[in-house]
């Protein structure tokens, strides 16, 4: 047998044995984090957590909301040197603009009203350990500047204060939104993209995963059994193929609340196709009188404020449209009075009881009657629409201040208008307060 044949034999057997070890190592992580699932592109995921624990490479994880991201920091960091310190999760979609540094970096005794007293931030809690920003896509650019010099040179200043802290932090992110679209429309810095995505690790939807989510419904279905104390639900096999095809928008979240659902809801517990199909709700369905609007959509979607402007307009034009017929109408009933005037015009309900409705009022010319209706009906349609366009623009206008904290210069920008425009619409609609 040559050297070369020997060294090949060897080397097939040494990727063997590694490959059965990787594979008891992530049966043990799944077990440990209670992660479910043999997907290839779960275990991928679970893989690259496991070999770059030991670094100190930041990490962004992306994927759909209810994926289950949040497993993959937990990981990293109880398979790190850092296990035995802090490990701090946030939810910066959760946390108010206004306040967002302040969280993060701490503040000094009376920096803003409030301050009562000095605080540390989730950066100083975590030194030496490891901190989660989960949906970091939403931090403001302000901040982002910030965790991008934490990131370099682990610096950070509380607010209120001048003097720059040190910091010994490992920093894991995660987000479901769209980074290059974000990027290119000035949302979010690229280079503090290309600093934490040092290590990607992308989690697979749940769709993708049609084998896992049997063995996911069962296990949450076990889980609610035992916590309400009932009889565990079980699907045959029709329903059972409709969990398997369903697209699961909402991904692990959503079929762990359709589980919970059936647990407590349903009286027979096998379930049917017909008793399933009732907690899915179809693709197609949408029940909203407008869509959603979607900041980081890419396929030019209207937004709310774009769709309930232009719902106005067409308001406006019927409206309009209205009037201009009620006035041809009236101007059509004056010409055939010209032409016969020996025959007067009855009205269309001369077959009602020839006794008066109102005795004690004297009954009016038709015509008289007519113009009076047409220029009551226009004028009340008119208050009408200008009372709908006011309280519109007030609901527009308050949601806009209330999003951007009182400041009028951003508020200005998401209602498309100038800020002289917002000031004098404040002062007209009374909004000052």
């Amino acid at each position: 047998m040559s050297i070369c044949h020997k060294n090949t034999k060897k080397q097939k057997e040494y990727y063997k044995i590694l490959n059965f070890v990787l594979i008891m190592d992530i049966n043990e992580i799944k077990a440990r984090f209670g992660v479910i699932g043999n997907d290839p592109g779960l275990n991928s995921a679970l893989e690259t957590a496991a070999e770059i624990a030991g670094t100190e490479l930041s990490v962004l994880i992306t994927g759909e909301s209810g994926v289950g991201k949040e497993a993959i920091p937990k990981i990293i960091h109880h398979m790190s040197p850092r296990k035995h310190n802090n490990y701090v999760a946030i939810n910066c979609g959760a946390i108010p603009e206004g306040t967002i540094e302040s969280e993060l970096f701490g503040h000094e005794k009376g920096s803003f009203t409030g301050a009562n007293e000095a605080r540390k931030g989730y950066f100083e809690v975590a030194d030496k350990g490891t901190i989660f920003l989960d949906e970091v896509g939403e931090l403001p650019l302000s901040t982002q500047a910030r965790l991008l010099r934490v990131l370099e040179n682990g610096e950070f200043i509380r607010v209120g204060s001048s003097k720059v802290q040190k910091t010994d932090v490992r920093v894991i992110a995660a987000s479901n939104i769209n980074f290059r679209y974000a990027i290119s429309k000035g949302k979010f810095r690229e280079d503090l993209y290309y600093r934490l995505n040092a290590v990607p690790i992308s989690i697979p939807n749940l769709h993708d995963r049609k084998d896992d989510i049997y063995l996911l419904f069962r296990k949450f279905a076990l889980d609610f059994a035992d916590k309400y104390n009932m009889p565990t639900i079980r699907l045959d096999d029709n329903a059972r193929k409709l969990l398997e095809n369903y697209r699961w928008p909402g991904n692990i979240r959503q079929l762990k609340n359709v589980a919970e659902q059936m647990s407590v809801l349903e009286k027979v517990r096998n379930i049917s196709l017909d008793a399933l199909a009732k907690y899915l709700p179809k693709e197609t369905d949408n029940r909203l009188p407008v869509f959603a609007g979607d900041t980081h959509n890419t396929h030019g979607e209207l937004s709310d404020r774009d769709i309930i402007f232009k719902i106005l307009v067409q308001l406006r034009q019927e409206v309009d449209q209205l009037k201009k017929t009620v006035s041809s109408l009236k101007s059509q009933d004056s010409s055939s009075e010209i032409k016969d005037s020996s025959k007067k015009i009855e009205p269309p309900y001369t077959n009602l009881p020839s006794h008066n409705l109102f005795p004690h009022e004297e009954t009016e010319d038709y015509s008289t009657f007519e113009e009076n209706i047409s220029d009551n009906f226009i004028e009340s349609i008119e208050k009408e629409k200008s009372l709908s366009l006011d309280e519109t623009n007030i609901e527009l206008i308050k949601k806009a201040l209330m999003k951007h904290h009182g400041k009028r210069k951003p508020a200005a920008q998401e209602l498309g208008i100038s800020e002289r425009t917002l000031y004098r619409k404040i002062k007209e609609l009374n909004l000052n307060d």
